[in-house]
């Protein structure tokens, strides 16, 4: 009886200790133009746990790639980034969002068109859609303009296939062949300066 007992115990420790130690997590989910870009500049913020390329917004549930590019599936490319909400604010997530978008363009970011491409906020809750919202105006009075970019009710995501996951590290050569060359890096200095 206390070998079952000290069992317990030591499983109720290890429990604790484990949770304890496991910062907290928060989810953002976020349309950028291409999820291999929006991935790979969210990574580099200090408190994002994870990031996840995959597709939210429209109605097809587990889309594809090749559903989702060819158009109708109401999908945008999208990341859902996990992060320490300890070390790291939704407002600040929201600053990194804008300051890799194009906010002007409806028709989708940079070299890549189509509604799948298209900017988007999609908050969980109330508290996000209140910063979002906020932000929006933010970006419009800096700027001096109207910003295409929505703010749309979150949805299901759902993952994007193994290849896509982690593609500027998997594929530095071709990641940035084609970041450069979609005109990326130089569009978001036209539009945010230096």
């Amino acid at each position: 009886m206390r070998l079952i007992l000290a069992i317990a115990v030591a499983a109720l420790l290890s429990a604790f200790t484990q949770a304890k130690d496991t910062p907290p997590r928060a989810e953002a989910y976020f349309a950028m133009g291409c999820f291999w870009c929006a991935e790979h500049d969210m990574e580099a913020v200090p408190g994002v746990i994870e990031v996840v390329s995959g597709y939210t917004g429209g109605t097809t549930r587990n889309p594809t790639y090749e559903q989702v590019s060819a158009g109708g599936t109401g999908h945008y490319e999208a990341v859902r980034v996990i992060y320490d909400p300890a070390r790291l604010k939704y407002s600040q997530l929201l600053d990194v969002f804008w300051k890799n978008v194009d906010p002007f363009d409806p028709a989708g970011q940079f070299c890549d068109k189509g509604a799948s491409y298209r900017a988007a906020i999609f908050p969980v809750n109330a508290a996000q859609r209140k910063l979002a919202e906020a932000s929006k105006v933010s970006v419009e009075k800096r700027l001096g303009r109207s910003v295409t970019t929505k703010i749309v009710a979150k949805r299901p995501f759902y993952k994007a296939e193994e290849y896509h996951q982690d593609y500027a590290e998997k594929n530095p050569l071709r990641y940035s062949f084609y970041r450069r060359g979609c005109g990326r890096d130089a569009r978001l200095r036209q539009v945010w300066g230096q």
